[in-house]
């Protein structure tokens, strides 16, 4: 009996921190990935892969600000689109291709996904999401003044555009999901977060200017496709107590009363892993199946329990 995981990548297994973000580079990434993915389809899984797009989004938007006195910009959800289109692409055919290779015959297709959210949110009221490319003060605060957006500084690295994250509510293509992975079809969903969108009282379908926390569209995913586990790939073996100090320690099998505690206590940076935490945790407690955080390296021995940080109910 085939298990189904949602599999969330990050944004930066397909743009490497320091490497160019050439198209030709991104495939090369994007192939090793696949090749991991298609590991966990030998050992017998059904995947619905979804992952992140913060780098890709980023270098739109500064393309974008290159170019803005010849082309008007697009607005955020316009650009989630496209990088949900264009990663989409990348990932299906790339694992497509290893497929092939390994004589495995299965259908590979993306979806791009709209992920509903509240209109009245309160991270609408408090834009938290840094996105886009670094401005100095004065910069910032000309475009603040010309165009009403956010800035806010940060880390010392300068000024940075932040938009709202709202919580993500529903994916308005589940039911096209869900008959694709019925039907025996890998799927690519849920790019970046979603799209993120909101619904009038009229029924209408509208896009925000916002970025969804791709963790937790991915974990709520995994709840309405009633996925058997959900995993979370990141650049870390395991989830570690005290990260970076003397005294870190790494975490192997927790419960969720054990996760909360943590997350009470502050052992996680909210910019990186409290949302994956977060994420898996509302995944087990609805689900009350499992969920795992490993890197990608690792994927197969931590499926297997040799590794990897496991939540459980």
């Amino acid at each position: 009996m085939k298990r189904l995981a949602v599999v969330a990548i990050g944004g930066n297994a397909v743009n490497r921190p320091g490497e160019k973000p050439t198209a030709e580079n991104m495939f090369k990434n994007i192939r090793t990935t696949a090749s991991y993915l298609a590991d966990m389809i030998d050992m017998g899984y059904d995947l619905v892969i979804t992952h992140g797009n913060g780098p890709q989004v980023g270098n739109l938007l500064l393309q974008q600000d290159i170019a803005k006195g010849t082309i008007p910009p697009f607005p955020m959800d316009v650009l989630g689109s496209m990088t949900q289109g264009y990663l989409g692409y990348m990932i299906v055919q790339e694992l497509k291709n290893i497929l092939n290779e390994r004589k495995i015959n299965r259908d590979v297709a993306a979806v791009v996904t709209q992920i509903v959210v509240d209109k009245n949110d309160p991270g609408f009221q408090n834009p938290s999401k840094p996105v886009g490319p670094f401005y100095t003060e004065e910069e910032a605060k000309k475009i603040m003044e010309e165009k009403g957006w956010m800035f806010k500084e940060d880390s010392g690295r300068g000024w940075r555009r932040v938009v709202p994250s709202p919580i993500p509510l529903d994916a308005i293509e589940k039911n096209t999901i869900k008959d694709l992975v019925e039907n025996d079809v890998i799927v690519v969903a849920g790019g970046g977060g979603g799209i993120p969108v909101i619904i009038e009282e009229s029924g209408e379908i509208k896009g925000v200017e916002a970025v969804i926390d791709k963790d937790r569209a991915s974990a709520l995913l995994a709840k309405i496709l009633n996925a058997d586990e959900f995993i979370i790939l990141t650049a870390v073996e395991k989830v570690y107590l005290n990260f970076n100090k003397p005294d870190q320690k790494a975490l192997d099998t927790i419960t969720i009363e054990e996760a909360e505690k943590y997350i009470a206590e502050g052992h996680f940076a909210k910019g990186s892993m409290l949302p994956k935490i977060e994420s898996c945790v509302s995944f087990v407690k609805d689900a009350k199946k499992p969920a795992l955080i490993t890197d990608m390296e690792k994927l197969k021995e931590a499926l297997e329990g040799k590794t990897g940080t496991k939540i459980i109910p």
